[in-house]
């Protein structure tokens, strides 16, 4: 029977069926490993995304630097005088710990924040500013069997529930809203915000609005310098909780992607090795180098995208398991983006043409009579 080379190359890989399928196990557990990791920490960008869109934010006003970002609550006098801005809303966003086992989001807003329209109260009422007043997102509020007239400890401090809220965002329904100044108090920041949240008026006739926004922008960073105005997907992006997700997600998956090369590497080294004779057959039959490396290429790139395949599939079965769970349930996506599905398999062929390149060129580099004098 005629093989075409393709053929000829499958055949190889599955030739030593158990080696190959732990091999298959180890590339699918990292392309796995990476489809969970980033595509929850996409799905932790796209809730702060969320966030910003359902409340109206055109823009974040923070320091030039995201990490630790601590702007002067005078600047917003400043910012409401500014043409193009409607509302300047400050805010402070703080990790807190519930209980022991429990840790949250905490934001600090005023009573009367144009940030309130995208929340839904479900029982109570809003805090009063100057209050020890605590909201409660309707997932925190379940998990931690509070309901209105209840209290919360935050550092210290005793704050009754006087109200619980659902928001299209995963980030405020787990979390808590206090008055902007008593949260200041308990993140040692008084007269600091962490951000002014910035709602622009809209843009006049003949105007497009993403000029009418660059205007906003330029005009921010004129009269407060050190500060910068930063559109909102771009600081749903960029804010120090989801980069560091990126970072995490990103380092462990390289992590599982070069002990799947290793496995992959040593694969194929093992089959060159063991068909020293059989590729100084083909030479002796006129195979040219560049046509042997290219066969073992192939080799090692078929076991990078048959591991790759698994791997998305189990992250996909990871991810829908996250979606399942309490505690990630509201940030997890179940759904796996097209994106992520592409640079997984990708990635799977990448590291196995790459780790498959070493012992494709050694095997191209075998003389025909040594190789069949191989024994």
């Amino acid at each position: 029977m005629r093989l075409s080379f393709v053929s000829f190359a499958w055949r190889n890989v599955w030739r030593r069926r158990l080696r190959t399928a732990l091999t298959l196990c180890g590339i699918g557990m990292g392309i796995g490993a990476f489809v969970t990791l980033v595509g929850f920490s996409r799905s932790f960008e796209h809730a702060w995304l969320e966030m910003y869109e359902n409340a109206g934010t055109d823009l974040a006003v923070v320091q030039k630097t995201f990490l630790n970002t601590s702007v002067d609550q005078s600047a917003g006098d400043v910012l409401r005088r500014i043409p193009q801005i409607e509302i300047a809303a400050p805010m402070v966003i703080n990790m807190m710990a519930v209980t022991p086992e429990v840790n949250t989001l905490v934001y600090g807003w005023k009573a009367d924040t144009f940030e309130f329209s995208a929340l839904n109260i479900l029982q109570g009422r809003r805090f009063r500013d100057g209050q020890q007043e605590a909201m409660l997102g309707e997932l925190l509020a379940d998990s931690l069997n509070k309901k209105v007239g209840d209290t919360i400890d935050l550092q210290g401090s005793t704050f009754t529930v006087v109200g619980i809220f659902r928001s299209g965002s995963a980030l405020e329904t787990g979390a808590i809203i206090l008055p902007l100044d008593e949260m200041q108090n308990l993140s040692s920041m008084t007269g600091k915000v962490t951000a002014y949240h910035v709602k622009l008026k809209p843009a006049p006739a003949g105007v497009s609005q993403a000029q009418w926004q660059k205007e906003a922008e330029d005009a921010v960073e004129k009269d407060l310098p050190g500060l910068r105005a930063v559109p909102a997907a771009q600081r749903a992006a960029n804010n120090q909780l989801v980069l560091l997700a990126h970072a995490a997600a990103w380092g462990t998956s390289l992590i599982a992607l070069l002990v799947a090369a290793l496995g992959i590497a040593n694969t194929m080294a093992m089959s060159v090795f063991e068909r020293t004779k059989e590729i100084g057959v083909l030479r002796a039959m006129g195979w040219s180098r560049g046509r042997v490396m290219t066969l073992i290429l192939i080799e090692a790139a078929a076991l990078g995208a048959a591991g790759g395949g698994a791997g998305v599939l189990l992250g996909w079965g990871a991810l829908r398991i996250l979606g399942a769970l309490p505690q990630t349930a509201s940030i997890a996506s179940t759904t796996l983006p097209v994106q992520t599905l592409l640079e997984g398999l990708l990635m799977a062929i990448l590291v196995g043409v790459l780790a498959g390149s070493v012992p494709a060129w050694r095997g191209a580099q075998l003389s025909p009579v040594e190789a069949l004098r191989h024994e």
